[in-house]
């Protein structure tokens, strides 16, 4: 008879494939982290699943739901049609057409009636029909048989037991959904198994020299230290979906959004405790952990597959993520993180639209919406502070949260050693009083070790929008720069509602107009300074920001009366203007202010 005695194909003999895996599983990057063995050990369980490796002398067969089988990406029943061995011998479908793409986890050579118990599921079965049943009710049942133990599909050779496909198959696989294909011509069995076979093999090797990349990768990025934000855009770059990395309060810490925009952060806390509670989340949802310590989760968007499986990469990531938690010990990281990459994307304009930006803070646990919004800037005078700006953040979030108003606090992108930037997001029924602010300002000093006497601190004008609170972070930060080298003994406030014209400024953001004002006004002593070396502009900030008062000035410039007075001689020969004019001397602040808002 045609195909008996047909075997399957040799199995892969596997003993390099085996040490391969074997190493992957006992790998740690925590070692040349200097962790402690525990450490990496509570990784390894804590946060990989079980693995399975491949034998040393079987192929392994990948199954639904096995995470040594997710990545490859089996050949579908419809695929296998398209093989040659296959379209050679005339295939017909006969029923379950609506099934084709189904995966093929395996292919199947049988001529008995009792294979049921034979296969785990996903095989597609070949048969001549030789020891089938001869009668309706007996093919009927089958068929119910094969279907109930998960097969594929199933393949008739014509010919040998049947010439011509019985009724009642075609009739039951029809009612069942299962893809039932006759081959018209004789077909080589063992040709179609080794064919599909060699696929699924050469994809299960392709997934594990995918995986062995994604463990280098994060490995590498474990060993360097790589921060959240950075290992999280590399995870997405990889998945080429959106990723976002979450705390346990559901608020985001890092995220990568590629072609998705910011946007994918919109209703952020309420989505992801969605997609927590639901069963059958499209969300592939990953712990971050060890030690029996959870801080969050790495969460992957939808995204087309990959070669390496999308929970395999999410994992590794997650074990990097944890690493980093490990060596790093701060409990307050992800938040210092997550507060200064939203300080660099608000300062330095990084960011595409106002409602991608408005996603990114409420995501990140900061109401904006329907909300009053104030910058703060810190510094402290004192040359033995204990803390850098980075460090004493945590303790104005502390302050903020004494007063019942949430913040966002991180070092200014363009000083990170000293100056302290402070976004408060305050309810329409809470206002930010002088004794409110003055409560902040204690409370921040005692949390970080300051002297408050030597904390000065600027106030923004109040907002209502992302330009708004750029606008009063700008203006703080301007207060702050005249105002943060003063020698008072006391804590020092300043109020932008107390400069109007500073305010005025400000209301036109970064209008080229106000530049090219700016630099008319100032060209001739801009080109002097970086001539000669000099400090015009400087003196004529002081001599503007005391209007009448020379002697004080001179003072603020450092600089002795007489030097002082020549200096003020030779920028009203430079200008050609004259300094006692109330009119000019206005223009002259006005382009000062607009030309440091802009460096900002």
């Amino acid at each position: 008879m045609a195909n008996e005695g047909h075997e399957r194909p040799s199995s892969l003999n596997g003993p390099a494939v085996h040490a391969f895996v074997q190493h992957c599983r006992t790998k740690c990057p925590g070692w040349a982290l200097g962790l402690h063995a525990n450490d990496c050990r509570a990784v390894r369980e804590d946060s990989l699943p079980d693995r399975r490796s491949f034998g040393a002398d079987h192929t392994h067969r990948p199954a639904s739901g096995d995470p040594a089988g997710e990545g490859v990406v089996l050949p579908t029943i419809r695929e296998v049609l398209r093989f040659d061995d296959v379209a050679a011998a005339l295939p017909e479908v006969l029923a379950g057409a609506d099934h084709l793409d189904r995966p093929v986890r395996w292919v199947h050579v049988t001529e008995t009636a009792s294979v049921a118990h034979l296969v785990s599921g996903g095989e597609l079965l070949l048969s001549t029909g030789v020891g089938w049943p001869s009668d309706d009710a007996g093919l009927g049942g089958f068929i119910a048989q094969l279907v109930s133990a998960g097969i594929a599909g199933l393949v008739l050779e014509l010919g040998v037991r049947f010439d011509a496909v019985p009724r009642a198959l075609v009739t039951a696989a029809t009612a069942l959904g299962l893809p039932l294909i006759v081959l018209h011509r004789e077909a080589r069995f063992v040709a179609i198994t080794e064919a599909v076979h060699s696929r699924i093999i050469s994809d299960q090797m392709a997934a594990l020299r995918a995986r062995d990349d994604i463990h280098a990768l994060f490995t590498d990025l474990s060993l360097r230290g790589s921060p959240a934000d950075f290992i999280v855009s590399q995870v997405g770059r990889v998945l080429g979906a959106p990723v976002v990395l979450e705390n346990l309060n559901h608020h985001v810490v890092a995220f990568e959004a590629l072609d998705a925009g910011d946007d994918v952060l919109d209703a952020w806390e309420q989505r992801s405790r969605v997609a927590h509670r639901s069963a059958d989340t499209d969300w592939l949802i990953t712990p971050v952990e060890a030690r029996g310590i959870r801080w969050g989760h790495l969460i992957a968007l939808p995204g087309a597959p990959h070669p390496a499986g999308r929970s395999n990469v999410l994992e590794q990531a997650a074990v990097a993520l944890a690493l980093s938690r490990l060596a790093d010990r701060d409990a307050d990281e992800w938040t210092r993180q997550s507060h200064e990459y939203l300080l660099r994307a608000l300062i330095g304009g990084r960011f595409s639209s106002e409602s991608g930006l408005v996603a990114r803070f409420e995501a990140a646990g900061i109401a904006v919406r329907g909300r009053r919004l104030v910058g703060l800037a810190l510094v402290s005078r004192s040359d033995g502070a204990t803390a850098s700006a980075a460090q004493s953040a945590p303790a104005a979030l502390a302050a903020a949260r004494d007063i019942g108003v949430d913040a966002l606090a991180g070092a200014h992108p363009a000083s990170p050693g000293a100056q302290l930037i402070v976004a408060l997001s305050l309810g329409q029924n809470q206002q930010l009083t002088d004794h409110a602010i003055d409560t902040f300002a204690r409370r921040y000093a005692h949390a970080a070790s300051l002297a408050v006497e030597e904390l000065v601190v600027a106030v923004g004008a109040e907002a209502v929008d992302i330009p708004g609170l750029l606008a009063s972070v700008e203006e703080a930060t301007e207060l702050l720069a005249r105002n943060g080298g003063s020698r008072r003994r006391n804590l020092s406030v300043y109020r932008v509602d107390s400069r109007p014209l500073l305010r005025f400024i400000n209301s036109f953001g970064s209008d080229p107009r106000l530049q090219a004002h700016s630099e008319q006004m100032l060209r001739p002593l801009i080109e002097y300074d970086l001539d000669n070396g000099r400090d015009l502009l400087s003196v004529l900030q002081a001599y503007a920001s005391n209007p009448g008062n020379r002697t004080k000035a001179a003072a603020s410039s450092h600089l002795s009366r007489s030097v002082f007075y020549q200096r003020i001689a030779l920028i009203e020969d430079l200008l050609g203007a004259d300094l006692d004019d109330g009119e000019t001397v206005s223009a002259l602040h006005a382009a000062l202010l607009a030309r440091r808002t802009s460096a900002h």
